[in-house]
């Protein structure tokens, strides 16, 4: 009789084996007590009497290994499924509907490094480890010394083990791996389980909490130092000068709008990372949320003597993906950054264009002038609309231009006018093009201006021709 496999549950294969040497033993003790009870004169009585039970017993056995040989089949057709990344349903469409990526790792020799091969990998997993094939080498997939030290571990050594795993490119995604040993598969190799959990959200959460009290607690203090000290004047000797209570109050005054433009920036930036991994799916009128900002900023300009010159197609000819809200804040803390270092009289051009590469994107558009990259998205074959803002201000050298998106960086010895700024609007913009997945570039020539340049991912749904038009809005 065919031997149950060594992979079914020890119950089940002592089930197996069992049942059919039970029935044979009952057939025969219940023909021996016949015998026993008619005696020697009725012995061809008797042995009419064992035959039935004979014969159910020869059918009994035969279903049982029957039985066997099913089971057996079936657990040699599940390892075969799973050592060729074809598990069959219901086990696939459990897998795919997880969340989580998850892994089937097989692997023979501990010394052979190159041996071990994923043989199975859920939607999730396909999706976040960019894997386009069912079956592969694990080192293709995943190359963090760690996670691999714990899958071997897991192979070789039947231990459970866990690790963090920092998936690589421009968005930051934070796992944790978790390993678990399947004992041995149908050809003879070790298997283990591998699942990664996001912990993206819990490690924002935290650094979000840690940098914003940084940050507060270190900006935050001299204007509440300011504010103390002339609160302390006017409870003292100025309390009767009524000059010099009007001037320290509207010294005040501006203290606590910067504590509250401060406030406000810090909250939108902290919003901003917390979901700087989602990736937001809306179609946005790109021209039509610029030709918003300007008309917007249009009074600051006339007032400094600014103008506005805008190089756009019409409203409904380009179609991005993104969120209005921060592609609206994007425009306006670039070209709100450019009126800031403009001289009056100064000129701001402002330009959009669509279809082009990323390459394209970050292509010279000032004569002699350092440029740098500041957000480079993952190459893919995506088409972009690029944002760019060009001012005549003061401009910088190259060596101050890596530093541009970092919290409450200024450059020494320039000034953005009366109304400064907080320092945090250039790494607000990096940080929502980011979750855009899309690029930052700057160029600047000292004395002679900067270019700011946004690009987003393009809607699918784009129309295929624009028609440019020129605005310009004149600042009297």
């Amino acid at each position: 009789m065919p031997q149950p496999s060594p992979s079914l549950p020890l119950r089940l294969r002592r089930g197996l084996v069992a049942q059919p040497v039970v029935m044979t033993g009952l057939a025969g003790a219940l023909a021996l007590v016949a015998l026993a009870l008619v005696g020697d004169a009725h012995i061809m009585m008797a042995l009419l009497l064992a035959v039935p039970l004979a014969a159910v017993t020869y059918v009994q056995a035969r279903r049982a290994r029957g039985e066997a040989a099913r089971l057996q089949a079936e657990v040699a057709e599940t390892h075969v499924e799973v050592a060729e990344g074809t598990l069959s349903l219901p086990y696939t469409s459990v897998l795919n509907a997880l969340p989580d990526p998850v892994m089937v790792i097989s692997a023979h020799e501990p010394d052979d490094l190159t041996g071990r091969r994923f043989v199975m990998v859920n939607r999730a997993g396909r999706r976040i480890l960019k894997i386009q094939r069912e079956a592969g080498l694990l080192v293709t997939a995943i190359r963090d010394p760690d996670v691999l030290e714990v899958v071997d571990e897991a192979l070789f050594g039947g231990l459970e083990g866990e690790a963090v795993y920092e998936l690589g490119g421009t968005q930051e995604r934070i796992f944790r791996a978790y390993a678990r040993p399947l004992g041995v598969g149908a050809d003879g190799g070790r298997l283990a389980l591998v699942v990664l959990h996001d912990e993206t959200d819990i490690r924002r959460v935290e650094r979000m909490r840690a940098d914003f009290l940084a940050n507060a607690s270190h900006e935050l203090r001299t204007p509440l130092a300011s504010l103390a000290g002339f609160i302390e004047t006017l409870r003292g000797h100025a309390r009767g000068d009524e000059g010099a209570r009007d001037r320290f109050l509207a010294i005040m005054h501006v203290q606590a709008e910067r504590m509250s433009r401060l406030i406000d920036d810090l909250m939108s930036l902290s919003r901003i990372e917390l979901n700087e991994h989602v990736r937001p799916l809306e179609d946005v009128d790109l021209a039509a949320a610029v030709l918003d900002v300007l008309d917007a900023l249009s009074p600051l300009a006339r007032d400094k003597g600014v103008v506005l010159d805008a190089d756009a197609p019409g409203r409904g000819q380009l179609i991005i993906t993104g969120d209005r809200d921060q592609v609206i804040q994007v425009a306006q803390n670039l070209v709100d950054n450019a009126l800031k270092y403009s001289a009056p009289g100064g000129h701001i051009r402002i330009r959009l264009e669509s279809g082009l590469s990323a390459e394209a994107c970050v292509a010279q558009r000032m004569d002699l002038a350092a440029r740098l990259s500041l957000l480079t998205p993952d190459h893919g074959p995506e088409r972009f609309a690029a944002l760019s803002v060009m001012d005549a201000g003061p401009g910088m050298e190259r060596e101050h231009l890596p530093r541009l998106t970092e919290r409450f960086y200024r450059v020494e010895g320039q000034k953005s006018g009366e109304k400064l700024g907080t320092g945090l609007g250039l790494a607000i913009v990096k940080h929502i093009m980011n979750r855009h997945r899309g690029g930052l570039a700057v160029e600047s020539r000292p004395a002679h201006g900067t270019v700011f340049t946004a690009y987003f991912p393009m809607a699918e749904r784009r129309l295929d021709k624009t028609r440019d038009v020129h605005n310009v809005i004149q600042a009297s």
